[in-house]
């Protein structure tokens, strides 16, 4: 009770206060706006924290660090800075409650348990060999096998082709003599 008659008597702008209390925050920090000596029509604004808290304890919530700052004019109220606690509570549980939804997903970078199936777009031999309007179990006859289908006993190296198709791929540039002339 004594504390609120304190804090109504210190927010009267009165002619002759230099300092007029503004609000407090949660956490019991004042804050205050006095005139400024160099320059009259603007005001500075300062923080006082609870003389019983220690200087690296001090938190400015952001609404109350905007308003130092002359971001936004008028402090924030008491109501407001309550609905700022209740949304971040409830941002911290939907935070976990997706660490736990993305806890239960298995990760592409751990080992697979159990070999994978090809995926169903991919074309098999048995595929490949039926004609299209022919049932999927009906098989071709070994007859009607032809090179392509045929299991390759002697696999291509890719690597020779492209090394005898690029004129340039043997040159190396030659050693530096101080004595050459171009």
């Amino acid at each position: 009770m004594v504390n609120s008659l304190w804090f109504k008597w210190k927010k009267l702008r009165l002619p002759w206060r230099k300092s007029f209390l503004v609000g407090e925050d949660l956490a019991g920090n004042t804050y205050w706006e006095f005139k400024d000596v160099m320059n009259a029509a603007r005001f500075r604004r300062i923080v006082r924290y609870d003389p019983k808290t220690h200087f690296s304890d001090v938190q400015v919530t952001p609404q109350w660090h905007q308003w130092l700052r002359h971001v936004r004019q008028h402090p924030p109220s008491i109501q407001e800075q309550q609905q700022d606690l209740i949304r971040q509570a409830q941002i911290k549980q939907l935070a976990q409650l997706a660490d736990e939804r993305w806890a239960s997903k298995a990760s592409y970078l751990d080992k697979p348990k159990t070999q994978q199936q090809p995926p169903a777009t991919q074309i098999n031999k048995a595929t490949l060999n039926q004609p299209s309007n022919a049932a999927p179990a009906q098989k071709a006859p070994a007859s009607a096998t032809t090179p392509e289908t045929a299991p390759k006993t002697q696999k291509e190296n890719p690597w020779t082709k492209a090394k005898n198709a690029n004129p340039g791929e043997e040159w190396q540039p030659e050693a530096w003599s101080p004595n050459s002339k171009r």
